[in-house]
């Protein structure tokens, strides 16, 4: 609103937020104005001041829970042996972090893409995870029960 010689500031304070508190007896009339960044502009019984107010802290990233493998899983091929040998560039990845709840190709086998190959479960549902290009599984890098993380390579198909 433009500042003419028919508008007063106190008009202009009406249209802020006020808040009226009486502390140890004492009244305050408080005008919150403009906020910038972490600056707001207050108006305490027709004093105005700058007050710099606390920046929110970042949100921490939760870790997400983590299962202990299941015990009476059948170890499959050490996938921590053979890791150092794998392409896994050309690997089904994990889209978010979960736990392999079944695996349902074996080394070796020929898939179409399109077809589950995997599924992971996070945050309580189910998620099939999709052959991305046909091709034959050359090496499976998790277990049953084993937690894995974002983009962590669970299915090589070459």
């Amino acid at each position: 609103m433009p500042l003419n010689d028919s508008t007063s500031l106190n008009h202009i304070i009406v249209k802020m937020k006020q808040y009226k508190y009486t502390i140890n007896g004492n009244k305050y009339e408080v005008a919150i104005g403009n906020i910038t960044d972490n600056i707001a502009t207050l108006t305490v019984n027709g004093e105005e001041f700058k007050v710099e107010m606390e920046r929110e802290p970042e949100p921490e990233k939760k870790k997400p829970v983590v299962r202990p493998a299941a015990t009476n899983a059948a170890p499959a091929a050490e996938p921590a042996a053979v890791g150092a040998a794998i392409n896994k560039a050309n690997a089904v990845k994990a889209p978010l972090p979960g736990v392999i709840t079944e695996i349902l190709v074996e080394v070796g086998q020929e898939v179409s893409a399109g077809d589950n190959v995997i599924v992971l479960e996070a945050m309580k549902m189910a998620n099939n995870l999709q052959a991305e290009k046909s091709g034959k599984v050359t090496a499976i890098c998790v277990q049953v029960g084993q937690s894995v993380m974002e983009d962590e390579a669970l299915v090589v198909i070459e």
